[in-house]
């Protein structure tokens, strides 16, 4: 597929405008002053793994509604003191599968909290364990547009709500330093980053490769490759519904809560990706930060012959080094 959006001259200074809701941040607050009248319960069960250099549990904590949210967390073997973690969201339509997959952090000497997806680990992958009891109100079957109609009945509002939770669960667990905790995601994953990076503002950093739901109204437009074309797929069924679900889907924007960050962040972005078209990451970048007086370091890796892949293995070999050194950093 050839470079579909914006020539990347264009995407350096991409500063898209929003129809953000008037009420967004009382949106979010009252969610989030919600959830916390649940307390967290997090509970740790060690697993067996095979693996000799790690050692793995099997978390559980309490996301939207109460509702238990499972996670795997993982630690270098026999390493006691304190580590700096990293909190992973998983993309779009897969859970957090098994133990092994993904060990990239931790071998890199981090602890590592791995979130499980709400109502999702079928579409690829190993599973999930997480399932989305309140998926209930009109919409379409994918999470994409579940409840798309109404802003509190959306399956994101549940679902970043759960990854803000996750933040504060990798918190009370052994062995992990507190104040430096960071965000990680691809796809689904780095939409999810994004949110909790505006959300929580003690973050110690985000790093986030082909974000969704950045720049939606727009990718809508540009695409009709899922996630985004679950949407238009519903609304060429339920004509009429358009600003009902626009509404509800810019209060899950990612640009906005960009603006809304403070913690150093690292992008990466395909720009032949079709997915989540590079504009919404560009416009998310650019717009970062720009609404707390927070002046963070920042970068951004574009990848101008890849897709929603993006830099893949030497990205992370970007990100790893980025966050040793941001880390490294006295908080």
């Amino acid at each position: 597929m050839p470079a579909f959006d914006l020539p990347p001259k264009d995407l350096e200074r991409y500063r898209p405008d929003l129809e953000e809701p008037a009420g967004f941040d009382e949106f979010w607050q009252e969610t989030l002053k919600a959830a916390g009248e649940s307390e967290l319960l997090v509970s740790v069960r060690p697993v067996a793994t095979g693996l000799r250099l790690t050692e793995t549990w099997d978390v559980t904590f309490r996301g939207f509604g109460g509702d238990p949210v499972r996670a795997w967390f993982s630690r270098p073997a026999g390493v006691r003191e304190p580590l700096p973690a990293v909190v992973e969201f998983a993309g779009y339509g897969r859970g957090r599968g098994l133990p092994h997959e993904r060990l990239t952090w931790v071998n890199a000497g981090y602890a590592h909290l791995l979130m499980d997806n709400r109502g999702q680990g079928d579409q690829y992958g190993n599973g999930g364990a997480t399932p989305d009891p309140h998926a209930m109100a009109p919409g379409g079957p994918g999470p994409a547009v579940r409840g798309i109609l109404a802003p509190r009945d959306h399956h994101f509002r549940r679902l970043i709500t759960d990854a803000v939770r996750a933040v504060a669960a990798v918190r009370e667990l052994p062995g992990v330093a507190a104040s430096r905790v960071a965000a990680v995601g691809n796809s689904q994953g780095g939409g999810l980053a994004l949110a909790v990076a505006g959300l929580v503002p003690d973050l110690a950093a985000v790093l986030v490769t082909a974000p969704f739901l950045c720049g939606i109204r727009r990718a809508l437009d540009l695409t009709d490759a899922a996630p985004y074309g679950e949407i238009t797929a519903y609304l060429a069924v339920h004509r009429g519904a358009e600003q009902a679900a626009y509404d509800t889907l810019a209060h899950m924007e990612g640009i906005s809560f960009a603006r809304r960050a403070h913690a150093p962040a690292h992008f990466g972005v395909g720009l032949r990706d079709t997915v989540c078209p590079p504009s919404g990451a560009y416009g998310a970048y650019n717009r970062y930060a720009e609404l707390t007086g927070a002046d963070p370091r920042k970068e951004i890796h574009a990848y101008p012959f890849n897709g929603h892949e993006g830099g893949d293995a030497v990205h992370v070999r970007r990100q790893l080094d980025w966050l040793e050194d941001v880390l490294s950093i006295p908080m």
